[in-house]
């Protein structure tokens, strides 16, 4: 009984950003553009 609710769990659905058209989780800053609802709150630096 214990391990038949873990059929039911599902992965996070994915959005695509609208600055970066990358894939993000909603309500969260995009990871690859540091945009939320429009604006940058985050500032993503570039690694290589």
């Amino acid at each position: 009984m214990r391990r038949a609710y873990n059929s039911v769990l599902k992965l996070p659905q994915l959005s695509t950003c609208p600055q970066c058209a990358a894939p993000y989780i909603p309500h969260r800053v995009c990871p690859a553009c540091g945009y939320y609802r429009g604006r940058q709150v985050l500032t993503v630096v570039a690694e290589g």
